[in-house]
């Protein structure tokens, strides 16, 4: 992992700054400027990528009446595939801007930037370090993708490689309380030099923590390589409440009983209890849109807020329209959107899974990506990623280039 990190010298010579300080994770009800989507392809595991890529055309068309939709593409001939699915879908382009980044997979909630705000206002980038749930999958590329974006946006950020943390296993509720297993944060795959003081510490200092509620959580294996997300099966909504599921259906999702008395007794940092909300399971297996049973009911929890919709998990299952109300009664003023995840379980996740909110802040994020790449001028240099000059550049690999206009910007050498 650490192959793919530029030096602190060079964070600070191109504007990637270390910041060190209080900050604060916002819920994911808070306005956003945007969401990041990490688009499937083909390039890691040969195939697949057509069963889903219609969910993210459906998230796309559904987020962008009310924010832009910021894609990974992961090089120039896929962002004109992508460009087109689009244009077929009639969505506003207008609404839509490219990265050019290769990764591995596509759940940019887990490998993806973190936004968080600093004690003065300023809007930094979380950049934790991702290493595959564990090792479990491909995760080189996906590691890169937070400093890529923070390049991209020339918004500074903190680099926090020493503390392996996905977005999806950690749930917020943006008073100073963040709810997590431990299965999925302390164990061996993934921090085994670290406390669980130290982390809390971490999460203090970088997220604004106040309490961290501890569920024990269950390794999954290959079952699960996410070692039991909590975006699976807990949600923090609105200013107190928690969205779950019952007693029965945490128990089908192999949360102990242990942990369901936990959710249960669940108070905000205040100490006043969360109201309890539950959401179905699907009432039947899942099975993809060919007929392949993936083998388990699944959850409606891993839903996703945005700024005038919320997308929510089908299945084409009778529970979808009973979930989906539910939803719809929590966010009145936003409108609940199923978008179809029959196919995309089968590689292990929902729409929560798949999103990333850029939030819309005190010193705000322009609503409209800046235009700054127009006047950058000539290149003044090129470098790899450890921060070392280079004169030749490799078709296949990854620079940054720096500009007259003091600005850089990540390349991928495609021929």
């Amino acid at each position: 992992m650490s192959n793919f990190r530029p030096v602190l010298a060079f964070l600070l010579w191109i504007g990637v700054i270390p910041c060190w300080g209080q900050h604060t994770m916002p819920i994911e009800e808070f306005t956003h400027e945007g969401t990041w989507l990490q688009w499937p392809h083909n390039f890691t595991y040969g195939s697949g990528a057509e069963d889903v890529e219609s969910s993210w055309v459906q998230m796309t068309a559904a987020l962008t009446p009310g924010e832009r939709v910021h894609i990974i593409a992961y090089n120039e001939y896929e962002a004109a595939h992508i460009t087109e699915l689009l244009e077929i879908a009639q969505i506003d382009l207008g609404q839509v801007d490219f990265l050019l980044c290769p990764t591995d997979d596509f759940w940019v909630r887990d490998n993806g930037p973190i936004f968080v705000q600093s004690d003065d206002d300023e809007w930094v980038i979380l950049d934790w370090g991702f290493n595959g749930w564990g090792e479990d999958a491909p995760y080189a590329l996906d590691d890169v993708v937070p400093l890529a974006v923070a390049v991209d946006l020339d918004v500074p950020v903190i680099d926090l490689s020493a503390v392996v943390l996905e977005g999806g296993a950690i749930e917020v509720d943006g008073q100073g309380t963040l709810m997590a297993t431990r299965s999925s944060i302390t164990g061996d795959d993934r921090n085994p030099g670290l406390s669980e003081g130290e982390i809390e510490s971490y999460f203090n200092t970088y997220l604004g923590i106040e309490q961290v509620i501890w569920l024990d959580g269950q390794y999954g294996g290959n079952e699960d390589i996410t070692d039991q997300h909590i975006d699976g099966f807990v949600k923090f909504a609105g200013g107190n409440t928690l969205v779950t599921m019952d007693d029965a259906d945490l128990a089908y999702w192999y949360v102990s009983p242990a942990d369901r008395d936990i959710i249960d007794q669940a108070s905000n940092a205040t100490g006043i209890p969360y109201t309890r909300v539950n959401l179905p399971l699907t009432q039947f297996p899942v099975q993809t849109t060919w007929g392949q049973s993936i083998g388990f009911r699944s959850t409606y929890v891993n839903y996703y807020v945005g700024n005038s919709v919320v997308l929510v998990p089908e299945y084409d299952d009778p529970k979808d329209t009973v979930a989906l109300d539910i939803v719809q009664g929590l966010y009145p003023e936003r409108t609940a959107v199923g978008i179809n995840c029959q196919n995309m379980l089968q590689w292990g996740g929902m729409v929560h899974c798949v999103t990333q909110q850029q939030p819309l802040g005190a010193t705000s994020l322009s609503l409209q990506r800046p235009e700054r790449f127009q006047a950058r001028g000539n290149t003044s240099g090129t470098f790899d990623l450890m921060g070392r000059a280079v004169q030749t550049l490799e078709v296949g690999h990854l620079y940054i280039q720096r500009y007259e206009n003091g600005t850089s910007k990540k390349v991928f050498i495609w021929e």
